[in-house]
């Protein structure tokens, strides 16, 4: 047996000088962006994508992921600082291992882990001693312990010895210009204080913070209870947003005057729907566990079932809408400002656009779209294009719907256009009171 404290010496030594061989599987949102940081830090960079159509675009320079810029993609592929490849091989020539692959839902709302699982068998075939394995992909807690521990222990080596596992959830915040990767506190589990302190070490050379918890299945549990708070909030504020209309009050004014409250209070804002790969997952991640331990959780399932219902609420606006003013919804023509489930970005996973825009296409109406990050989409059947913002005739349709406040849009240009407006996103609310605009 090798020296084990050497190796986690030798490993602590590279990553502080920055001379530690970094290795990231899935080049998606979360894995890109991170490649990237470590890259512009010095390190040699190793990333590892199963679609090679995906890897063959990196290695051309170009990024699909707004929080990477190609320019600088670019320089750390040409500086030969980063490399690409779909052969997880690769692996077995670096310090680190960080796996940052997606955690969808199976058909019935059970988690699916199989991309984690490929990764971990992936890495088992190679894993050496000395090198230090941490997973990013948000899961269920025990995923760490129960699902990658077992693979690596089988080869022989002893965790926290020969080699160093920990979790260290994803938080980026696609778009968000304010906090970027290094701005946004790192949280670390390690399976013991040797795989923690090391695992702390390595995201110290790009975050400004890292914080340490008690294990692995810790720093699981904190990344859903950080989502499954938002969740919550946002279903409240959605409940609160159909009782408001109900009652002719502004949901907009009601959550401004809150949040001028110092203490005690934090605002949430309604919309069409919850939308991204984080916010409508999670919570089944730790329901499922939950059951697994006996206990049925209650308020977290109500939440979703709540946000779940907005896209409905919000097709059944616009037919009010279209009728209030003799118009039936089949053969009405429909023009949506923005499909990406959040503003300033083309992400649509999970965004509830796609089901809205697909229920009034059910219902007859002529659907079009502008987005300006998003080029084209497919619906069921559709396939739409989107329209380009400076080509959209607003004042030819018979209803705006806006479901995405994406900065280009010009909201009081539209407002003073469109004969009618569906706003989810109060991207009017600045406009006041006027005729032909019904908010939320």
């Amino acid at each position: 047996m090798k020296d084990v404290g050497a190796l986690s010496q030798r490993l602590r030594q590279s990553l502080e000088q920055r001379s530690a061989r970094i290795g990231v599987i899935g080049l998606g949102y979360v894995g890109l962006p991170l490649a990237v940081a470590f890259g512009k830090a010095g390190f040699p960079v190793v990333g590892v994508d199963v679609d090679a159509g995906r890897v063959a675009r990196l290695r051309q320079g170009e990024s699909p992921v707004e929080d990477v810029r190609s320019d600088d993609l670019a320089t750390l592929v040409a500086a030969a600082r980063l490399s690409l490849t779909n052969d997880a091989s690769a692996l077995g020539a670096v310090d680190v291992v960080i796996i940052c692959v997606p955690t969808p839902l199976g058909k019935s709302k059970e988690p699916d882990i199989s991309h984690i699982v490929a990764a971990a068998d992936a890495v088992a075939t190679v894993l050496r001693p000395g090198q230090l394995v941490v997973l990013e992909s948000t899961t269920y807690p025990g995923t760490t312990e129960e699902v990658l521990l077992p693979r690596f222990s089988a080869r022989g080596l002893k965790v926290g010895e020969e080699f160093f596992l920990a979790f260290s959830p994803e938080r980026i915040d696609p778009g968000n210009k304010r906090f970027d990767l290094r701005a946004i506190p790192k949280v670390v589990g390690g399976m013991t204080p040797a795989c923690s302190e090391l695992t702390q070490v390595l995201y110290g050379q790009i975050v400004d913070r890292v914080v340490p918890v008690s294990g692995p299945q810790t720093a699981e549990m904190v990344k859903l209870f950080e989502n499954i708070f938002r969740s919550v909030n946002i279903a409240l504020v959605n409940e609160l947003a159909i009782m408001c209309r109900r009652l002719g009050l502004s949901v907009w004014e009601v959550i401004a005057a809150a949040a001028t409250k110092p203490f005690g209070y934090m605002p949430f804002y309604p919309g069409p729907g919850i939308g991204g790969h984080c916010i409508p997952v999670d919570p089944y991640y730790l329901t499922w566990k939950a059951r697994l331990a006996g206990y049925e959780p209650k308020f977290m399932a109500f939440a979703d079932e709540i946000n779940r219902q907005m896209p409905s609420y919000v097709v059944q606006m616009v037919a009010d809408a279209l009728n209030d003013r003799g118009r039936a919804v089949r053969g009405a023509k429909v023009l949506a400002l923005g499909v990406a489930y959040k503003a300033g970005v083309g992400d649509i996973r999970e965004s509830p656009a796609l089901e809205i825009l697909e229920a009034l296409l059910a219902r007859g109406a002529q659907v079009s779209y502008v987005d300006p990050h998003v080029p084209r989409l497919t619906l069921g059947d559709h396939r739409l294009t989107a329209v380009a913002w400076q080509s959209a005739s607003v004042d030819s349709q018979d209803l705006v719907l806006v479901l995405t406040n994406h900065p280009e849009f010009d909201m009081e240009q539209v407002a003073a256009r469109a004969p009618l407006i569906v706003d989810t996103r109060n991207a009017t609310g600045f406009l006041g009171h006027r005729a032909n605009i019904i908010r939320l």
